[in-house]
């Protein structure tokens, strides 16, 4: 995938490929039995580190996680609260790319202005960023 520089800010093709790749191979490990959406997220923070995270669904809907949130509160649960996000990559077992849903958006958001963020299924790629997915997201 060939990465326009406004979105790269700073990171490397290689580091976004990584990311990928890491997103692709924890979806592997996501508990799924309603939807069977495997969904992986890898996070590489501002320290150089990559976490990953993949959905994990429950009898009641609303007890799931997503794996965009569970990267980031892994993140969080090493680093600290003065974590920031420098990119993220989710990667969906489905044929579809698919982008975070609006919590995570949230979340993703809570960590960083304009974060860049890919999504897809192997096959194709979007990418956008933070402040494109929720323009007016909520703020204290």
């Amino acid at each position: 995938m060939n990465l326009d520089e406004t979105l790269l800010e700073g990171l490397t093709e290689e580091q976004f490929a990584q990311l990928q790749a890491a997103a692709s191979r924890v979806s592997a490990n996501a508990y799924t039995p309603y939807s069977g959406m495997h969904v992986g997220a890898a996070v590489l923070t501002d320290g150089g580190e990559i976490f990953t995270g993949c959905n994990v669904e429950n009898a009641s809907y609303g007890l799931t996680i997503c794996a965009e949130r569970a990267a980031i509160f892994a993140a969080v649960s090493s680093q600290g609260s003065s974590m920031r996000i420098r990119a993220i990559a989710i990667f969906c077992g489905a044929n579809i790319p698919c982008s975070p849903c609006g919590a995570c958006r949230q979340v993703i958001a809570e960590f960083g202005d304009s974060i860049p963020v890919v999504y897809g299924n192997g096959q194709a790629w979007e990418r956008t960023t933070s402040a494109e997915l929720l323009p007016h997201g909520f703020r204290m």
